[in-house]
């Protein structure tokens, strides 16, 4: 049987999978609350691996294996910014998030971001976050589509635009019929056949490889500062490029789908086991894409683009029905992270916008126009304006945690920002991230006058500090100086 009758089968049984939890889990709907966060009852296991798909997506077997792949020893300063992200998420700001919500009958996160304001003020910073979200999750949702479009364009000949079409109908039928519920089902489910593809994959091609000293060996060869953990940089180069990489983890605090996931877990028990269950997968998932990316590159040397090396070792070193069930794993992890931001966003503008008001509908209904129009928009995106899986994602994710971070991590610590506080950390937070990751997109010898040249000079820094780490620092010294806080 060929390798694309594989996949085929493979994609067909596991759609078919898919679209019958909705359809089971359609059943358990029966409000808005059962809808966007499956009524407060995510067991340990359930949250703990649906967390950690939903982090780990296409992201990370696609865009960081290939990361590594590019630079070497030095992009493994990435993962314990990663790690100490879900540290401080699970055991920090876990309990208060998951206790309050739960207290106080919370639905989403701008709920909690929101808190002890006056209502014309809670009104006005809900509409300005749910507009945020929806604009930058379109822009993750476009990197997820991309990866699935790739799959389907490598294996089984495909335009662009049909298997842009077929990944995100897939993706909204099942999210649309089951919600919070299918998403955190079937992120489990992914979660599973992920980090089954990502410890294959690099095993096979670390033994192709020839071993550990082969590959050691082989890579010192290629250039110096491919093996330095240090890039090859110094001094303030290489503090802003360590700030960059590890400075990544600190996006976490802000991302709404995953503030909703520690709201929907059912009590500390099943919070702290989930922690357990998240951190462990999350670790062997990255050392493995890690493993991949140094071992891929001994054997295949400089390539267009490494985030090619998961599908080319797939099919180059696995059989034929074992490739289908890796490459399918592309599409599982994309779609454990889409069905989350769809629920996400969805839930920002249909509730935090007040929507079924205005158009006199009930919640859930709005809920589901909201994510289809989503996945219609992010669809265009990635068709019109293509670009990295890597890029994509990394701004979206820098955005929200500098626009939201730092009021959860004040909140969490017994401090209430005021409104303006609020206000104008969300604002310097997201505005800042825009502004240096697209003078990052602009060489220096290209811009026009002095202040747009050393913009991009910044924007173009070794690691991106400028782009991942100081908005989010900018957001707080905004709310830790320039306005007065009260404690809680």
């Amino acid at each position: 049987m060929h390798q694309s009758q594989v996949i085929a089968i493979t994609l067909i049984f596991y759609q078919f999978l898919l679209i019958s939890i909705g359809l089971w889990a359609s059943r358990r709907i029966k409000n808005n609350i059962d809808f966007l966060l499956g009524g407060r009852q995510l067991g340990a296991w359930v949250a703990g691996l649906s967390y950690a798909a939903s982090t780990s997506s296409a992201w990370v077997l696609l865009g960081f294996s290939g990361f590594v792949f590019k630079y070497g020893y030095s992009a493994l300063w990435m993962m314990p910014g990663i790690w100490g992200g879900y540290v401080v998420m699970w055991l920090m700001l876990g309990p208060r998030v998951r206790e309050e919500s739960s207290k106080k009958k919370w639905v989403t996160p701008t709920d909690f971001i929101c808190a002890n304001l006056k209502d014309s003020e809670k009104k006005r910073i809900a509409s300005l976050a749910a507009l945020l979200i929806a604009f930058c999750f379109i822009f993750y949702i476009a990197a997820q589509f991309d990866a699935a479009a790739n799959a389907f364009i490598s294996n089984f000949n495909m335009t662009p635009g049909t298997s842009l079409l077929l990944g995100a109908t897939i993706i909204l039928i099942y999210c649309v019929l089951g919600g919070f519920w299918a998403a955190s089902l079937t992120d489990t489910m992914q979660a599973i056949v992920m980090i089954f593809a990502a410890i294959t994959v690099s095993a096979v091609t670390v033994i192709k490889a020839g071993g550990y000293e082969t590959i050691v060996n082989s890579l010192s060869l290629i250039d110096k500062d491919y093996t330095d953990w240090s890039g090859g940089y110094s001094g303030f180069l290489l503090l802003g490029f360590l700030a960059g990489v590890i400075g990544i983890g600190s996006g976490t605090f802000g991302q709404p789908h995953l503030l909703a996931r520690l709201m929907a877990v059912k009590g500390e028990k099943e919070l702290r086991m989930g922690f357990t269950i998240a951190i462990i997968w999350v670790i062997i998932i990255f050392c493995a894409m890690a493993l991949l990316g140094l071992s891929a590159k001994s054997i295949l040397g400089d390539i267009n683009s490494g985030e090619e090396i998961f599908y080319l070792m797939a099919e180059d070193l696995l059989p034929p029905i074992l490739a289908g069930i890796v490459i399918a794993s592309i599409l599982s992890a994309v779609m454990s992270t889409v069905d989350s931001l769809l629920l996400a966003s969805s839930s920002a503008i249909s509730h935090d916008l007040g929507l079924s008001r205005i158009f006199k509908l009930n919640r859930l209904t709005i809920s589901r126009i909201v994510m289809t129009m989503i996945v219609c928009s992010s669809t265009i995106l990635a068709w019109m304006i293509p670009d990295s899986i890597f890029n994509r994602v990394l701004f979206a994710w820098s955005a929200l945690g500098a626009a939201f971070g730092a009021i959860v991590v004040s909140r969490v610590f017994n401090y209430e920002p005021t409104y303006k506080a609020r206000l104008w950390s969300i604002i310097i937070g997201f505005s800042s991230t825009v502004l240096f990751y697209t003078f990052g997109n602009i060489p220096p010898e290209e811009t026009k006058n002095q202040i747009y040249g050393i913009l991009s000079i910044l924007g173009n820094l070794p690691g991106d500090p400028f782009e991942r780490l100081i908005p989010f620092l900018l957001s707080c010294f905004v709310i830790l100086f320039l306005f007065k806080k009260r404690r809680a």
